[in-house]
């Protein structure tokens, strides 16, 4: 009877330790599908915070492309006036002549003013707000930097509301008679 009495014992002693190393190895997945759970919220998180970034450096590239200017050309009117042809780059939004403002430095100063009274080239232009993909024309006043002075360059920039700029040098050569190209 004592020998029965030990090796129940022995069996009750074995049982105790797979139970403890059961709830050991439970506690151990529960911890790993914890850090594993918080690895992945880490990383959706990250995932989301990128995508959100991108998407406002995008759409900050588009303000800043649209509405831009392009110069198609730019001739000399009179000793104090250029006409520019132009249109709006492509995937522009419309914007009003009186939001694009320009200026021509030169060495004498700065003229500026805005496209105020842009007309349009195109048959299918019309009145109003400055359109993509149509061609336009407007009278520069530029009182300060002469269009006469040879051999000299003078700087033009045109702004287009909050949108992109547009840089261009105005090159003035041995003929500055009316109807000379200039860009």
């Amino acid at each position: 009877m004592v020998k029965n009495m030990k090796r129940n014992e022995m069996k009750n002693e074995n049982s105790d330790n797979l139970a403890a190393m059961g709830i050991g190895a439970m506690i151990v997945f529960i911890a790993l599908i914890l850090v594993a759970a918080v690895a992945s919220a880490v990383i959706i998180q990250t995932a989301e915070k990128l995508q959100q970034n991108a998407q406002s450096t995008g759409d900050q590239a588009q303000d800043q492309m649209a509405s831009k200017v392009m110069p198609l050309s730019i001739v000399i009117q009179s000793g104090t006036s250029v006409r520019m042809t132009f249109e709006l780059a492509p995937g522009s939004e419309a914007i009003a002549p009186t939001d694009v403002a320009f200026s021509v430095v030169c060495a004498a100063g700065t003229d500026a003013g805005t496209l105020n009274g842009a007309q349009p080239v195109s048959a299918n232009g019309g009145a109003g707000d400055l359109l993509p993909g149509q061609i336009y024309q407007v009278t520069l006043t530029v009182d300060t930097c002469v269009t006469t002075n040879q051999n000299v360059n003078h700087y033009l920039t045109l702004a287009a509301g909050n949108s992109g700029f547009t840089y261009e040098v105005l090159s003035y050569g041995a003929d500055t008679s009316v109807g000379t190209v200039v860009v």
